[in-house]
C-alpha cells in the first residue's frame, strides 16, 4: 500500500482518538477501514507513515507535534504553548500532584504491584487518602489481589494513563534508583565545592583587609611619632 494513501489515514486517526495509539492498533483501524482495497497495510508501512508525520509536525510553524507516549502515538502541544492553553482551563489545568501523591505514586511506579500496608510501611503514614486520589486520577488501578498474604489484600499497578501523564511508554523508561542517588550525589558534591571557594574568596578577602587596617594602623602610629618617611 502506497505511503501518500495511508498518512492522512493515519493522521486522521491519531488526530480523533482520545488515547495514544500503538503501531498494531493503526494498522488494524486502518486496515478495517480500507477493507475494500487488496493491498494490507503492514506495520512497517505505519511505522514509516508515522514517521513522516512525525517530522512534518516538528516543524516550528505547528503549535503541536506528534510524540511517543503513554504507550502509544499521540498529538500534544509543544511546552512552549502550555501557558497559553493554560488559560483555557485554569487552575484545573495547572493543578499538580500533592506530595503524598506522587510519594505514594512514585512507590506503585517502581515496586509494580504493590498492597497499600507495603506503601505506608515505605512513607510510615497512612495512604488511603493518596491511593484514593491516584485511582480517581486513574494513575493507578487495582491490578489484582495478594493471594498469598492474610486476608488477601488489593495490590495497586500504575496505569496506561500513568505513562501518558509523565510522558513514558512503560515502565522501563522511569529514571533508575541508581542515577538519581548519583545525580543527588554530583550535585551535592558540585554545590559543596562553590560553597569552599565561595569561603576561601571571603577568607581571602577578611585576610586582605585585616592586613590594610594593620597597615594603616602602623602608619598612623609613626605618623603621630614623627617617623613617615617623605618618598
Amino acid at each position: 500500500m502506497e505511503l501518500s494513501l495511508i498518512i492522512p489515514h493515519i493522521e486522521a486517526l491519531i488526530f480523533a482518538s482520545d488515547k495514544p495509539l500503538a503501531l498494531p492498533e493503526i494498522v488494524e483501524l486502518l486496515n478495517n477501514a480500507m477493507g475494500f482495497i487488496d493491498d494490507r497495510a503492514t506495520e512497517n508501512q505505519a511505522e514509516a507513515a508515522v514517521n513522516a508525520i512525525k517530522e512534518k509536525y516538528d516543524a516550528e510553524f505547528y503549535a503541536f507535534g506528534l510524540v511517543e507516549s503513554g504507550g502509544g502515538w499521540q498529538f500534544l502541544t509543544k511546552p512552549e504553548y502550555h501557558k497559553t492553553i493554560a488559560q483555557l482551563n485554569g487552575d484545573k489545568f495547572l493543578k499538580k500532584l500533592s506530595v503524598a501523591s506522587i510519594e505514594t505514586l512514585s512507590i506503585i511506579a517502581y515496586k509494580q504491584s504493590v498492597t497499600k500496608s507495603e506503601i505506608e510501611m515505605i512513607r510510615g503514614v497512612n495512604c488511603d487518602y493518596a491511593v484514593q486520589k491516584l485511582l480517581e486520577k486513574e494513575l493507578v488501578i487495582i491490578s489484582g489481589r495478594k493471594e498469598d498474604a492474610v486476608g488477601k489484600p488489593l495490590i495497586y499497578s500504575t496505569s496506561k494513563n500513568f505513562m501518558d501523564y509523565f510522558g513514558i511508554n512503560s515502565a522501563d523508561d522511569l529514571p533508575k534508583i541508581k542515577e538519581i542517588l548519583n545525580q543527588e550525589i554530583i550535585e551535592a558534591t558540585k554545590i559543596e565545592k562553590e560553597e569552599i571557594i565561595e569561603t576561601e574568596k571571603s577568607e581571602a578577602v577578611n585576610e586582605k583587609e585585616n592586613f590594610e587596617t594593620e597597615e594603616n594602623e602602623v602608619l598612623n602610629e609613626g605618623a603621630a611619632n614623627g617617623l613617615t618617611e617623605k618618598y
